[in-house]
């Protein structure tokens, strides 16, 4: 017995079901199986009291937040909410801390501001100008700075929910990666790399002379770090593999199992 979620088909049955309330669990995600909880109900494979303490603990949280007390919001104090400098200040300088700096060939970073010519890729010339005199081709440039997007490859799917999330492959390929890789070749360079899942970059890890991740960051809080206004502080939240062949060989259900990661869970530089 099974029905269809919100993310998925076939997703759930009695057993596993029984065994994720037994775990815990009070409320199923992206789900809507009522019938398979009232069946081990009435089977009498979980309990009505089992049921009411995940209920009774749902809406505590709920009472706790005031959403039965006044579930509308004052919409004349949005503007002291939405855009509040010190809101943003907060998210500014967590977007500099969390920065995590794997490699530092040379202890090449930080860089020394306004004494270098620049070259950059996906970051606003406008911004990087703050930092260095920014030229138009590589071979022109002392140093490159180049920031990019974990690798992603779309599915074809009629479930609306998974076409919002990233799948497929981890690694760069074909002439996205060549660019890549020429670019390293050509003159000392920087990657960024922005962390919405795990990476597989050992050729450009390699390739770098420094390397960042971040964890969604905007060009100035990047450039602060690697000119040093800001020193990096992250640590990475999970592994990044050194292979395609290595993460097909992981468990799916356990942790920081690849083999010989390029970095490991929690890894992090600073300078």
């Amino acid at each position: 017995m099974a029905c269809q979620g919100l993310g998925s088909r076939a997703t759930i049955t009695r057993r596993p079901g029984k065994k994720i309330i037994d775990a815990g669990v009070d409320q199923f995600g992206g789900e809507n199986c009522p019938e398979l909880v009232l069946q081990l109900l009435k089977e009498g494979r979980i309990t009505q009291a089992r049921i009411d303490s995940s209920a009774r603990r749902l809406l505590l949280q709920k009472f706790e937040l005031g959403l039965f007390d006044n579930p509308f919001v004052d919409t004349t104090k949005v503007s002291q909410v939405i855009g509040n400098p010190v809101s943003i200040k907060a998210g500014e300088a967590s977007q500099r801390r969390a920065m995590t700096l794997l490699k530092n060939d040379g202890r090449t970073l930080p860089l020394t501001p306004n004494k270098l010519k620049i070259y950059v890729r996906n970051l606003d010339p406008k911004i990087a100008a703050q930092y260095g005199t920014v030229v138009d081709r590589p071979e022109q440039a002392d140093i490159a700075i180049l920031r990019l997007n974990t690798p992603y490859y779309p599915v074809k799917t009629d479930i609306p929910i998974a076409k919002m999330f990233h799948h497929g492959d981890l690694d760069f390929k074909g002439k996205q990666k060549d660019s890549i890789l020429q670019l390293l070749r050509t003159v000392p360079t920087i990657v960024d790399i922005y962390i919405d899942r795990a990476a597989v970059i050992p050729e450009i890890s390699a390739g770098a002379k420094g390397l960042l991740a971040d964890f969604g960051a905007s060009d100035a809080a990047v450039l602060d770090v690697i000119f040093g206004k800001d020193k990096p502080g992250g640590h990475l939240p999970i592994e990044l593999p050194s292979s395609m062949e290595a993460v097909r060989a992981q468990k799916e259900d356990l942790p920081h199992d690849s083999r010989a990661p390029l970095y490991k869970f929690g890894f992090g530089l600073t300078y």
